[in-house]
């Protein structure tokens, strides 16, 4: 049994039959709830499981979305399922253990959902390098996207990490948003050619080990290197390692390209017949609009998938009737 998600305009909770859903999808960010949104306008019946650990959870403000620019990451989300809910999706904050081909999904405590077509919409996790000071500022003034938050620090003295081969191009790229960047190479090798755009683009390079991230007052001060020198900076970036959370895909078999990311088509189809996949599972680089994008695609596509499947349903239904009545 279900409980259904309360109505936002205050109507009585009730609990009905799980039965098979129409679509299940396993995650509620902007991927997963924006098709949950689609679907349920669609008059499906859908289902959302949601562990509850979004990846933009350290941030205060999420930015670069019309319309809900500098709102709350958690704020988006409430205001996602309350829509949701209103056309009758349900949520169930869970998590998912496994996913049999027959579209069983098994759910961690042993209750199993069976669905007609499934969207994984579980992210990424960022792996952040063991630098003192870095887990307590990120999300905070220890950042990643200069689309997503270079703005609110504009114009102030910044420092990229050189913890991922991606730092070098988000240095030359904060470079629009302030004159004083410098580039801290850490642990990474530089080429000539890269150590010759940092300086063509007005980069200053400080060599050496990062030591520490330097805080004092609930505030980033500076960059301390190994040999004790503090660099003073306001704000910082680096690149973490990102990590899909696709072991649900990746045990049903799913296709991946050669830098190991579940491959799909436009839609999100996946290379297994009756999954789709939206949002940075599949998506590195997709931002909070993009993914509920993606999202929107997938319910496209599981919509139009769910009616042909019914409209072939349906004739074979009409033949077998016309059959009979000929007998």
């Amino acid at each position: 049994m279900i409980k259904a998600t309360s109505d936002p305009n205050g109507s009585a909770s009730r609990t009905v039959d799980d039965g098979v859903f129409d679509a299940v999808v396993v995650g509620a960010g902007a991927a997963g709830l924006n098709a949950a949104l689609l679907l349920g306008r669609a008059r499906r019946k859908v289902v959302v499981i949601d562990a509850g650990e979004p990846r933009n959870a350290p941030a205060a403000h999420m930015y670069g979305f019309l319309s809900r620019d500098g709102s709350a990451p958690a704020t988006v989300l409430e205001l996602g399922r309350a829509e949701i809910a209103r056309y009758g999706v349900r949520l169930i904050q869970g998590r998912v253990d496994q996913i049999d081909h027959g579209y069983d999904v098994r759910m961690v405590g042993g209750r199993v959902l069976k669905a007609r077509r499934l969207l994984v919409a579980t992210g990424l996790r960022d792996e952040l390098p063991d630098i003192p000071g870095v887990r307590e500022r990120w999300g905070k003034d220890l950042l990643h996207c200069p689309y997503c938050h270079a703005y609110e620090v504009r114009d102030q003295p910044l420092a990229v990490l050189g913890t991922h081969p991606g730092a070098v191009h988000q240095a030359l790229l904060l470079r629009g948003w302030s004159d004083d960047v410098v580039f801290f190479p850490h642990t990474l090798e530089l080429t000539a050619l890269d150590r010759e755009r940092l300086q063509a683009r007005g980069l200053r390079t400080v060599e050496g080990e990062v030591k520490q991230l330097v805080i004092d007052g609930d505030r980033l001060r500076g960059i301390e290197l190994t040999d004790g020198h503090t660099v003073p900076r306001a704000a910082a970036f680096l690149f973490p390692r990102m990590v899909p959370r696709d072991e649900l895909l990746t045990d049903l078999g799913c296709a991946k390209d050669d830098s190991g990311w579940v491959v799909t088509d436009r839609s999100g189809r996946t290379s297994i017949t009756g999954v789709w996949a939206a949002g940075n599972v599949i998506d590195p680089r997709a931002q909070v609009i993009a993914a509920a994008g993606m999202g929107s695609a997938a319910a496209f596509a599981i919509n139009t998938d769910l009616l042909d499947e019914d409209v072939d349903h349906a004739v074979a239904q009409s033949r077998a009737t016309v059959a009979g009545d000929g007998r």
